[in-house]
């Protein structure tokens, strides 16, 4: 337990067990996919906690952000600055894949292997359907990616708690937690002290299951390295590079901007957001690190916790900015594998359908995201089927940073809505346990001389007010 406890809170550990079960990997897969048993128990844990901390979270965050100044402004800032956030990953991913073109250069061989991925598939590769609305919604057409409108107001919360489905969740958390906050404090008392039980609870449960972050990232390096094809990642270098240095870049501004308004230390930033991170790169969820998130954010770098609490919810269903910067790049080498030129009109194109896509993927996760990419596609006349066989095999690899760009993002609008107001923050706390001091806003300091004649000049006018007041009087 103390070895599990020490290796989840060390880098250096993490790192090891990441090249160790790259090694399980490729020489002794049975242990490999034990580590991955056991790190997909560990993500059931979470997940079946985070699903209730996300309601619980909406709940207090709503009642707090509506208590600050100008909570209208402040919510429409939040929602501005989370399109702006999809919009600017786009924009950058088109205009990097443009210029890098992933795609263009293929050799011979590189053709043909993707060729005979695509032919295999073929025959056992099934219709991904998306549409923006539907009334049917049955159980079947939900396994195929169907976006119905029940996913978004369900009839029944406790339906759509039970099936973890986001988007429903989210819909009747907001509508409930709106009427919570509209009642006054007295009525809410006992309910308020229930949700706080329950908070709580959640909280030791992810605390206690956290120790396993080290099994689950073993598990997930032997995963990936026996499940991927040397020549496929070599056939699709081009797009999986430019991904990863676009998925970097944005990551490490969003980290700065995080550390400039919290003014503590990149890398402190960077560490206290460590478990978050892990979990968003690992666990192919969106919901999964929203504990860890919270707790990163307010309890570590002192943001307002009602802001944060709001915000990680909300953002990690809708502010899907990895998977914009996925879409743009994706298109772009489907194109160039295609070798369909690209002009200003298409580029415009991939980037408004990209954004649109990121929003209507909201609540979905692994290969049911790459489905969306055909929204792309076919607004370029490519084809769809074949591009989205090919980007199922390389998804493993990409479904983890585009989880932490989103994760990412949302900490970027909770850095860039709580304005580092002295009522909105909090002390912060290290990755160490130990308190940080924030900048404070305003200081006097006096000496003994100084405090003498302000307590001499308090006395005069009060004295000169008394005999005023006894002129007056005597009159």
């Amino acid at each position: 337990m103390k070895t599990l406890r020490t290796l989840s809170q060390s880098t250096l550990g993490l790192i090891v067990c990441l090249a160790v079960g790259g090694l399980c990997g490729v020489f002794a897969e049975p242990v490999g996919q034990f580590a991955y048993f056991v790190g997909q128990l560990y993500l059931s844990v979470v997940n079946m906690a985070a699903i209730p901390l996300l309601v619980v979270a909406t709940f207090f965050g709503l009642r707090q952000v509506i208590a600050l100044p100008r909570p209208r402004t402040r919510v429409g800032t939040i929602v501005g600055l989370a399109l702006g956030l999809v919009v600017v990953s786009a924009i950058v991913g088109t205009l990097l894949g443009v210029l890098i073109m992933p795609g263009e250069h293929l050799s011979a061989a590189a053709h043909a292997h993707l060729g005979e991925l695509v032919l295999k598939s073929a025959s056992d590769a099934e219709e991904v359907r998306v549409t923006l609305f539907d009334h049917g919604g049955g159980s079947d057409e939900a396994a195929n990616g169907v976006l119905s409108i029940a996913d978004i107001f369900p009839d029944n919360f406790y339906r759509a708690l039970a099936e973890g489905r986001s988007l429903g969740i989210l819909t009747g958390t907001l509508l409930f937690g709106m009427a919570f906050a509209a009642l006054s404090r007295e009525k809410t008392k006992m309910l308020s002290n229930v949700f706080e039980g329950v908070y709580r609870s959640l909280e030791t449960i992810i605390a206690h299951a956290n120790l396993l972050i080290p099994v689950l990232v073993l598990g997930v390096a032997a995963n990936l390295t026996s499940h991927t094809q040397s020549a496929t990642l070599d056939a699709m270098s081009g797009l999986l590079l430019c991904f990863a240095v676009s998925t970097i870049v944005l990551s490490t501004v969003a980290i700065g901007t995080i550390a400039t308004r919290a003014g503590q230390p990149f890398l402190r930033v960077l560490g206290s957001l460590k478990a978050p991170l892990l979990i968003g790169l690992t666990s192919g969820s969106a919901t999964a690190p929203i504990p860890h998130t919270i707790e990163a954010m307010s309890g570590r770098l002192g943001f307002s916790r009602g802001v944060v609490e709001l915000v990680v919810p909300f953002g990690s269903v809708f502010v899907r900015a990895g998977s914009a910067l996925y879409y743009t790049l994706a298109t772009v080498f489907v194109a160039n594998l295609y070798e369909r030129p690209l002009g200003p009109g298409e580029i415009v194109v991939i980037c408004a359908a990209s954004v649109i896509a990121a929003f209507v993927s909201a609540g979905q996760n692994g290969v049911a995201t790459v489905g969306y990419t055909g929204l792309v596609l076919s607004l370029l006349n490519l084809p769809v089927e074949a591009a989205g066989i090919l980007l199922v095999t390389v998804d493993l690899i990409c479904e983890g940073p585009r989880n932490v760009l989103s994760l990412l993002s949302v900490c970027t609008v909770i850095a860039l809505v709580s304005a580092g107001l002295p009522s909105e923050r909090v002390a912060a706390v290290d990755t160490r346990g130990t308190v940080v001091e924030l900048n404070p806003v305003l200081r006097f300091t006096f000496t003994r001389g100084q405090l003498v004649l302000a307590v001499g000049c308090v006395v005069m006018v009060a004295s000169l007010i008394l005999v005023m007041g006894i002129g007056v009087g005597a009159r």
